[in-house]
């Protein structure tokens, strides 16, 4: 029971039977302040200074990276959470629900329990967990079509880090974001399929090495690792350096479509993104991280 809803109580008890005194818990410890970036500042610095965590100061300040202008304001939060503007239809419940967060603990930090929750209202979700999909900098999945048959390369390839994958070819983009946390080497397969993973809201390791290490890094991270093609999976293979790809389709044959970057083939090549139909005869030979 928050303070406000105890003063209100006992403003209308017409007992005689004496009350424990109520310590309140004080505005300033629950409200959200403005820091001004200064000279030297990080997101982790900060966030050591306030005693919350990094994802904390990003998700507030809607901040892609660690990377923090001398000058900028910044709102901090009294505690790790999520902060968050009610939207019309909006319960307590559905906002823990959404930020796997508790919804007593909404309430009684965020005084509702009286006038409970309005369009507009700014609180504090204490713990939540802001989806990938809300995260800055997130990308939405994009969808990429198949050439036809008549406008695809046919034939098997070397990579240009190892050995390849068979099958046509197609080109799709030049170059890739390289996300937070992407130390892969630019233009590689490796820093492709980082930030492919990333868009897809499916992280992987940033320090796996080169491609043909992957499965073995990914393993020891508890990532399933196997031979069974599935959407979103990491595609690799080994042979000097190795390649990886990422699956985009399953076809009705059981053919593989993959987005891949520096693959030696017609649409390919160094900082290239391109696509690729691998045949279900052989993609059962190939490793996926899923």
């Amino acid at each position: 029971m928050s303070t406000k809803v105890e003063a209100a109580y006992a403003s209308t008890d017409s007992s005689s039977v004496a009350k424990p005194a109520i310590v309140a818990v004080t505005s300033v410890s629950r409200d959200v302040t403005k820091y001004t970036v200064a000279e030297g500042d990080t997101v982790d610095s900060v966030a050591t200074k306030f005693k919350i965590s990094a994802d904390t100061v990003k998700w507030a300040n809607n901040l892609k990276d660690n990377t923090l202008a001398v000058g900028s304001e910044l709102d901090i939060l009294p505690r790790d959470g999520v902060l968050y503007t009610v939207k019309d239809g909006d319960t307590v419940e559905k906002i823990a629900d959404k930020y796997k967060a508790d919804a007593s603990l909404i309430t009684t930090y965020n005084d509702l329990e009286l006038n409970g929750v309005t369009a507009g209202l700014r609180l504090i979700v204490p713990n939540g967990v802001l989806p990938e999909n809300e995260r800055p900098g997130y990308v939405a999945p994009r969808s990429y079509t198949a050439p036809t048959t008549s406008g695809s390369v046919s034939g098997s390839y070397v990579s240009g880090y190892g050995a390849g994958f068979g099958g046509r070819t197609w080109h799709i983009k030049t170059g890739t974001p390289m996300y937070a946390g992407n130390k892969y080497a630019f233009g590689n397969c490796t820093a492709y399929a980082f930030d492919r993973r990333a868009e897809m809201g499916r992280p992987v390791g940033g320090m796996w090495g080169n491609a043909a290490t992957w499965a073995f890094f990914a393993s020891r991270a508890g990532y399933k690792v196997n031979n069974v093609p599935a959407v979103g999976a990491v595609m690799q293979n080994g042979g000097g350096y190795g390649h990886v790809a990422i699956v985009e389709r399953i076809l009705p044959n059981g053919d593989v479509e993959i987005s891949e970057m520096n693959a030696s083939v017609a649409g390919g090549g160094f900082n290239q993104v391109s696509g690729r139909i691998v045949s279900a005869a052989i993609a059962g030979q190939y490793v996926y991280i899923h």
